[in-house]
């Protein structure tokens, strides 16, 4: 990969109890990371104290298969159909895998992408290329070609993995590359793991099977030199329209998945369903955080409520993860597609604010639900509705209300505050202050890749900056009100879009709710609803909506606009905003 930053740039991070002095240069396509311990005073005034390989080790989730392969060594860590996997078997397989990479000349700090579902590879892939030494970038399964072909350049990646279903797309990115005289990434074709190949495979690609089968499985695995070292490159899912790749580092990597871990209440031995994109924040960084607690994968290729739920009642499933949009559509789903829960599955969401409505639903069929709230700068979670008993008296309507708030910073985070973001100055814990929500911690961000205005204006002020605006109430917990960006400003009053969306799926019709600005002559601005109703619901109108939200907000927040239809989103079941605002402000310019 080309150089981290544009410019060299010179940081003081405070880590474990002592300072590094780092900067980044460029290198040959790769990263280059140089690192001197500082040690503090009080150090040098204690005799008999030394840091060496016995009492020091550089935190990398790698250290979890490996652990895994130990401890968990014939319990199975992945399924998928009728495909299985120990934990002795994955963590050889990714020996091997990362053994051919080595041999395909891949050297540290190269970059090796993946295009690809839930399935066994995208799991393996994440241990063995750090096991190379390399970073890992997984992209998002429904960009297009020329998309693709943008983010291949950006990145740099000398090889790129791709499912054989997404074959035709990564082909059309990599001619687009030739094109542009770019060198473009040797192409591994993932197959299905228990078939032949359907697809004949060019002289120029290999398959997944025969490039891993070529490795050896006495590999000398290639550890981080320093635990800040990259160990995965994540676009930013394109609800802004423009992604930027985002670093993580294998210090946050670690410990954002034992974070996680302990935010979803994952014990020794889960099972876990994976219906969150593992390209999306490296799976929540749970594909890690699975193999810290020996569990086992349950991959699904495509999400829907009657593989969610037959993958429950067959595997025994424990825990699993999704955004709202995917609650949204389990309890929403035909009685048919449905079948008993052979207990309490615990679910984790995140993405955007729940409607508590979808939560409350959500419990009656049996779930247990959790909320958190994080972006791909902070490595995916970064707080969570802490769950306090003295509130399981309450009314389900009340329960739901609190577990849609965003809660406190998971414990891998130093702090998580709500600022305003001129001052920088606390806002009150009244419930009403709105102000920025800003983070500092080890699983936050090392910077975007080739942007270092950006990286600069993000951490300004000594906070990531996370252009979302929240509330802080009595108790500390925070509860997102808006995007910067989203916030609408009619007649110089705030209208927060989650607080009208909310009231929107409280209709019955509603099955999905976005708002956005539309711009307007003498107010400003006016909401402007974008509604898709549930089958059979056709005859409800613009007006009943609109005087259902008159009902329950003060008139200026209900929307002006009412439009009908699907919502464009993101792969990772996020509302792509910045495309119904085109839409609202092309409607205002033909009126």
């Amino acid at each position: 990969m080309n150089q981290f930053f544009k410019n060299s740039w010179t940081r003081f991070l405070r880590s474990s109890n002592h300072f590094h002095f780092s900067f980044f240069t460029q290198n040959s396509r790769k990263f280059s990371h140089f690192s001197r311990s500082f040690e503090p005073e009080s150090w040098r005034s204690m005799e008999g104290l030394v840091r060496c390989s016995a009492n020091f080790a550089p935190l990398t989730p790698i250290s979890f298969l490996e652990r895994a392969a130990k401890a968990y060594g014939d319990r199975n860590s992945v399924v998928y159909g009728s495909v299985k996997y120990t934990w002795g078997e994955t963590h050889e397989r990714c020996l091997k895998l990362a053994s051919a990479l080595t041999q395909m000349g891949i050297s540290r700090g190269d970059v090796v992408a993946t295009l690809a579902p839930n399935v066994p590879a995208m799991q393996e892939l994440h241990f063995a290329v750090p096991m190379a030494g390399a970073v890992l970038c997984t992209l998002n399964t429904r960009n297009d070609s020329a998309m693709l072909s943008s983010l291949l350049r950006h990145s740099d990646a000398k090889i790129i993995f791709v499912d054989y279903q997404l074959l035709e797309i990564a082909q059309g990115a990599l001619h687009l590359l030739a094109e542009t005289d770019t060198k473009p990434p040797f192409l591994v074709l993932i197959s299905e793991s228990d078939g032949p190949c359907p697809i004949d495979v060019a002289s120029e690609t290999c398959e997944y099977e025969s490039l891993l089968a070529n490795g050896h499985d006495v590999f000398e695995i290639r550890r981080p030199n320093s635990e800040w070292d990259p160990i995965s490159l994540n676009y930013t899912s394109g609800t802004t329209s423009r992604p930027k790749g985002v670093v993580y580092g294998h210090r946050g990597a670690y410990l954002n998945s034992l974070a996680t871990v302990l935010l979803h209440g994952i014990g020794s031995m889960p099972v876990y369903l994976w219906t969150v994109p593992m390209f999306h924040c490296n799976g929540w960084c749970l594909i890690w955080g699975v193999a810290a607690q020996g569990g086992t994968n349950i991959c699904l290729r495509k999400v829907t409520p009657r593989g969610i739920f037959e993958s429950i009642a067959q595997h025994n499933v424990t825990h699993m993860g999704g955004a709202p949009t995917v609650l949204n559509m389990i309890v929403n789903s035909p009685v048919s597609d449905r079948r008993p829960l052979p207990h309490k599955v615990e679910v984790m969401t995140g993405g955007s604010p729940p409607p508590p409505q979808i939560i409350s639903k959500m419990e009656e069929l049996g779930f247990g639900v959790s909320h958190l709230y994080g972006l791909t700068e902070t490595f995916g979670p970064g707080t969570s509705c802490i769950w306090k008993p003295e509130w399981d008296s309450l009314p389900l309507v009340e329960r739901s209300k609190l577990k849609a708030r965003q809660g406190v910073h998971h414990l891998g985070l130093e702090e998580v505050d709500i600022r305003d973001p001129v001052t920088m100055a606390s806002v009150p814990a009244d419930g009403k202050t709105i102000g920025e929500i800003m983070f500092r911690g080890n699983t936050i961000m090392s910077g975007y890749l080739k942007d270092l205005k950006a990286t600069e204006e993000a951490f300004s002020g000594g906070w990531f900056r996370s252009g979302d605006l929240a509330v802080k109430h009595p108790d500390n917990y925070i509860e997102v009100k808006d995007r910067l960006k989203d916030i609408i400003i009619s007649g110089g009053e705030n209208i927060c879009t989650v607080e009208v969306e909310t009231v929107l799926y409280g209709h019955p019709a509603v099955i999905e709710a976005a708002v956005v600005a539309r711009p307007d002559d003498h107010w400003g601005q006016t909401p402007c609803a974008f509604v898709k109703l549930k089958e059979g619901c056709d005859d409800v109108g613009a007006e009943e909506l609109i005087n259902f939200c008159r009902d329950h907000l003060p008139h200026y927040m209900a929307p002006r606009t009412v439009i009908f239809g699907d919502l464009p989103k993101t792969s990772t079941g996020k509302t792509q905003k910045f495309i119904l605002r085109e839409r609202a402000k092309a409607m205002s310019s033909l009126s």
